[in-house]
């Protein structure tokens, strides 16, 4: 929905790059082929890409679940914070946009790290869970349809173990989660999926005003 920090000036947003910003080259060829593309707001800001990489790095991540790759800048970043023997199960349905990612993927060396998962998104965490994963994972990472983003997060959050985090993009969605005159669809879900968290006690939560609004919710 948005590339940059809500509510920053174009003086102080690129000051905060100038001064915060350690983007490896690599993913900064990334981001840029994907600002060409159609679908290029879609693409998660570069600060919130480091923001996520110091989380995963801070919780000592060594297994984690992305529901929405994109053209994988974010499933970059996760993978390059995480150990060398770290696994992320990276969920989309577009081979031709994760195909851009892999060629970046394999130049970083992180390749080995990220698990593509072809499919359904809830069909790719239901066989996890089948498969008696439930309670393993470490950090989930929520960007994808936003009408599913509730079922998304169930089963997230049944896969993660106690004291895992899952990060939920796009919850302030460019501001008209605040705006009354707007009610498409997807704006209706995001609402409703910020008010389940607000109310759930199975998670402590904090809604981070970085990009595009992220939410931080950890299991309990």
């Amino acid at each position: 929905m948005t590339k940059r920090s809500l509510g920053l000036s174009d003086g102080l947003y690129r000051y905060l790059l100038a001064h915060s910003l350690r983007e490896p080259d690599a993913l900064r060829r990334l981001r840029e082929e994907t600002a060409a593309h159609e679908y290029a707001r879609m693409q998660i800001a570069p600060e919130q890409g480091q923001f996520m990489a110091w989380l995963v790095e801070t919780l000592g991540v060594r297994r984690a679940i992305e529901v929405g790759v994109f053209t994988g800048y974010s499933a970059a970043w996760v993978a390059l914070a995480m150990p060398a023997d770290g696994k992320l199960i990276a969920c989309d349905i577009s081979k031709e946009w994760t195909d851009v990612g892999r060629r970046y993927w394999r130049e970083a060396g992180i390749e080995h790290k990220i698990d593509l998962r072809l499919a359904a998104a809830q069909d790719t965490l239901l066989t996890l869970v089948e498969q008696g994963e439930a309670g393993t994972f470490d950090f989930a990472f929520i960007d994808a349809d936003k009408t599913n983003y509730e079922p998304y997060y169930e089963l997230c959050l049944e896969l993660l173990r106690p004291g895992g985090v899952i990060a939920v993009d796009n919850v302030l969605w460019g501001g008209s989660v605040a705006d009354g005159a707007v009610n498409d669809a997807d704006t209706r879900a995001i609402r409703r999926f910020n008010e389940k968290l607000h109310q759930d006690a199975r998670v402590s939560i904090s809604l981070i005003p970085i990009a595009d609004g992220l939410t931080l919710a950890r299991k309990r």
